[in-house]
């Protein structure tokens, strides 16, 4: 998987390439907002995310990850409703860019779990990946992906802090 920073559309390495999914504001950088502004944030993601892609979503517990991801969904074209898969660990939804998988890895105890989920052929695969908890996957999350970290703000906490860059 192989993202362009370039902007200028070329195939890098045998994959098709785009221009900069993260928005120049918030590419290594951060910005604050409310829930309503952050679904908008998600969304326009959504929208301009081609796959391959995966994405890796941070933050403690509350901060708004699963929001996040169905934002993103939506932007998407995922019309199905998109859920915490934290019991199931993995939910694919379709969409008419590609097939999404969302993952929640909060209950994985070690990295080799992840062979039961078919780790390898998702993160390895055609579409879009939104990954929940990565720092539980351990040095198996692949380089060159998104990444996206959500913190609450100490002294609103109605607004987030999100910061943005990639791998």
């Amino acid at each position: 998987m192989t993202v362009d920073d370039s902007g200028d559309g070329h195939e890098l390495h045998g994959h098709h390439s785009h221009p900069p999914l993260v928005p120049p504001l918030a590419d290594h950088g951060a910005l604050a907002m409310n829930e309503s502004e952050l679904r908008d944030w998600g969304r326009r993601f959504g929208r301009s995310a081609r796959a391959p892609l995966l994405v890796t979503i941070t933050g403690e517990l509350g901060a708004g990850k699963t929001t996040l991801v169905q934002a993103i969904c939506a932007g998407y074209g995922v019309t199905d409703e998109v859920t915490s898969p934290t019991f199931a660990l993995v939910h694919e939804y379709q969409s008419p860019k590609s097939l999404v998988h969302h993952l929640d890895l909060y209950r994985l105890d070690r990295p080799d779990e992840l062979d039961v989920l078919a780790w390898d052929e998702i993160v390895g695969g055609p579409g879009l990946v939104l990954i929940e908890w990565p720092e539980r996957a351990g040095a198996r999350i692949p380089p060159g992906h998104v990444t996206l970290s959500l913190q609450h703000l100490p002294d609103d906490p109605d607004r987030r802090l999100l910061y943005a860059g990639h791998s």
